[in-house]
């Protein structure tokens, strides 16, 4: 059954021939018709309401049906809509015809046969817009649903590991606990000093490789109740509690330290080094409880020391004043 809600925009600067076109539609019993007498009044006729079908004359003054054929294109690309352009034509000439699919048009009407070819015409228009429409609200829909899981995701893809945004949820929950339960809070920031110089000289899919033998690396050396997190294309982040103070330093963590600067990872590359640095981040319950930001400021601040002295370095977060 033909949907006779279907919006139509008919666009004619010869009166006559557009209130033809008119009638013809109204009597197949198409109740949203309306009638431009211009391209430019068709364009604010669209602005103000989308519609599924446009059917123009070739040939107008001022802009012809190419010239509005564009412009409609570019409407229906802001809008994330489609519609099916018709033009009303007395030329014949392969050429012409060629020219005006290249330039988005749909379909076309002879003049001189208007008033057969113009409803089977509008039937298959219609099908054509509405599987279009469907097709490109569906892909927005989709876009946005992708949209709102990664904006909850909590695993980065590439190695398995939680990613930064986790790593902050957990890092906030560690200084809750410390500041109502005492010890210590460890944030241990992990960088690749030459992962750059690496990716010069590897392809994308040898230090996918590298990154993912990295994560397997640093899981088997952490505690197992501390969270590992990839929070960087070359930056991991290890978030740990310490009920006893005197237990949160560098040496719980030497073993991170040399497990990756001093054994290669295995590729299809060959063997490959890093060259890691790594600092320690902590947040004791008697100097105040800094937040998530002045923790991670702090250790990227460190990591460059730690960059530059090549040692396993140590920071405490400087806190604001009122925190």
């Amino acid at each position: 059954m033909p949907n006779l809600d279907l919006p139509i925009l008919v666009v004619d600067d010869a009166k006559f021939s557009s209130m033809v076109v008119g009638r013809t539609l109204r009597n197949a019993g198409y109740r949203d018709v309306r009638i431009a007498n211009n391209a430019p009044a068709a364009l604010e006729f669209i602005e103000q309401r989308p519609v599924s079908v446009l059917i123009a004359d070739w040939l107008m003054p001022e802009m012809d049906g190419l010239e509005l054929t564009d412009q409609v294109r570019q409407q229906d690309e802001q809008n994330n809509h489609y519609t099916y352009v018709i033009l009303l034509t007395a030329r014949e000439s392969v050429e012409a015809l060629s020219e005006a699919f290249d330039r988005g048009v749909d379909d076309f009407i002879y003049k001189s046969d208007m008033t057969k070819q113009l409803i089977p015409r509008i039937f298959a228009a219609d099908r054509m817009a509405d599987r279009q429409n469907t097709l490109l609200k569906a892909n927005s829909l989709l876009i946005e649903n992708n949209r709102e899981l990664e904006s909850t995701n909590i695993i980065d893809l590439e190695t398995g590991l939680c990613n930064n945004r986790y790593a902050r949820e957990k890092l906030g929950k560690c200084l809750r606990q410390t500041e109502s339960r005492g010890g210590s809070t460890a944030y241990v920031l992990c960088g690749i000093r030459n992962w750059q110089a690496l990716k010069r000289k590897h392809s994308p899919a040898v230090i996918s490789e590298l990154a993912i033998g990295i994560a397997r690396r640093l899981s088997h050396l952490i505690r197992p109740m501390d969270s590992l997190c990839r929070v960087g294309d070359n930056q991991f982040a290890i978030v740990a509690h310490f009920p006893n103070s005197d237990y949160c330093t560098t040496t719980a963590f030497r073993r991170v330290f040399d497990g990756i600067n001093h054994k290669a990872f295995k590729t299809t590359a060959g063997y490959l080094s890093v060259e890691a640095g790594l600092v320690l981040c902590r947040a004791d319950a008697q100097n105040g409880t800094p937040s998530v930001q002045e923790m991670e400021r702090a250790a990227v601040q460190g990591l460059v020391d730690a960059y530059e002295t090549r040692r396993f370095t140590e920071t405490v977060p400087e806190i604001a004043q009122g925190a």
